[in-house]
């Protein structure tokens, strides 16, 4: 654990050095919050009902508008040879990136989403569900977007691949976030069952996210 720690506070200084990834990934989110509700047009009742779908969808999108920079700095510098060939194990490297890339570019979607949701004609509770759901399963959305990332940084227009190869795989993340959610505000008592399910398939990307991940760095790279 201490070692991961370590790995996590390096990546995580990386992150906020090279800068723009929360800005960007939360002013998408905006965009998209902002946006939808345009093409919708003034239907309130219609635009709660939504709503959480919406979020979902907005930081869905945010979330692969940054996965390319998990590797991508280590690639262009070099270090990305040197993580391979290190004593410490890749896929203990892997989960540490992917930690500190939510950390740096999901937590502020979850922060911001209570915001967002008053937009949306949520109520603050109804708000703060969704941001919970997301808070379960965001971290999901980057360890499953890792292994897509891994792939493409080994390849030229990668970053097609990644849209690709990640939407697929985030789309029971999304089905049981959003299903949460409007549980939590239309039947309160069938909240447990798909947030459930959510946090169960967080924690199996906890495991299935770094070893795939790691497993295709040594195969791009050899």
């Amino acid at each position: 654990m201490t070692a991961l720690g370590a790995l996590i506070r390096r990546d995580l200084l990386i992150a906020i050095r090279a800068g723009g990834g929360a800005l960007i990934g939360v002013l998408f989110f905006l965009t998209v919050v902002v946006l939808i509700p345009f093409a919708i047009g003034p239907d309130l009742p219609l635009l709660k009902r939504i709503g959480p779908s919406i979020l979902w969808l907005g930081a869905l999108l945010a979330s692969l508008l940054t996965l390319e920079r998990l590797f991508t700095a280590d690639q262009d510098d070099g270090s990305l040879d040197l993580l391979t060939m290190s004593k410490t194990p890749l896929e203990l490297t892997c989960l540490a990136k992917a930690l500190a890339h939510w950390i740096a570019s999901g937590l502020p979607l979850v922060v911001a989403t209570p915001l967002f949701g008053l937009l949306l004609n949520l109520e603050p509770t109804e708000s703060l569900t969704v941001a919970l759901t997301l808070l379960a399963g965001t971290p999901a959305l980057t360890l499953t977007g890792m292994i897509g990332a891994a792939l493409a940084v080994t390849l030229r227009r990668g970053g097609l691949l990644l849209a690709v190869l990640v939407l697929p795989l985030s789309i029971p993340v999304l089905i049981f976030g959003v299903a949460a959610s409007n549980a939590a505000a239309l039947e309160p008592s069938s909240f447990g069952t798909p947030f459930s399910i959510l946090c169960a398939i967080t924690l199996s990307t906890l495991v299935i996210g770094p070893v795939a991940a790691a497993a295709s760095l040594r195969q791009g790279i050899d």
